[in-house]
């Protein structure tokens, strides 16, 4: 049997029980790169009112970090956050904009998020990023 091509979306919630948390407010996990003063991070945060249970990150490709020493989407990070508070945040060290650069690492990278809420509905939310927009930026080297 042929597979459906699925539509890339945002957000998706898949009803995995029943109950009255349709009224609740939800977790919104959401994964971002950060550029600050020529350092670039990777986040994962909590923007939602909600904890966020089972929390995973797909990459569509692997990048390297920390020198080139480190496959960033083999981290335990993005395999599985048990549990992840509301508003709770967890950033880790990429690399220097220049090393990361200079080896010609994937600047558009897509994070496909899988997490659950307190009743077990499940969410999928996918988030194209264009690292190319740091390449261009100054930033003063602060000791």
């Amino acid at each position: 049997m042929a597979k459906r091509k699925q539509p890339q979306v945002d957000s998706i919630a898949v009803p995995r029980s029943t109950g009255t948390s349709e009224h609740l407010p939800k977790p919104d996990v959401i994964v971002d790169f950060i550029f600050e003063d020529g350092l670039l991070y990777i986040s994962i945060e909590n923007i939602g009112e909600r904890p966020a249970h089972k929390v995973s990150t797909k990459f569509n490709k692997a990048f390297h970090g920390v020198g080139g020493a480190q496959e960033m989407p083999k981290l335990a990070l993005f395999k599985n956050i048990a549990f992840l508070a509301p508003k709770k945040k967890i950033t880790t060290f990429l690399d220097t904009s220049t090393a990361y650069f200079s080896r010609k690492e994937p600047t558009d990278i897509t994070a496909t998020v899988f997490y659950l809420d307190e009743a077990g509905t499940a969410y999928k939310k996918i988030i194209g990023h264009d690292l190319k927009i740091y390449t261009d930026i100054g930033y003063v080297k602060r000791r």
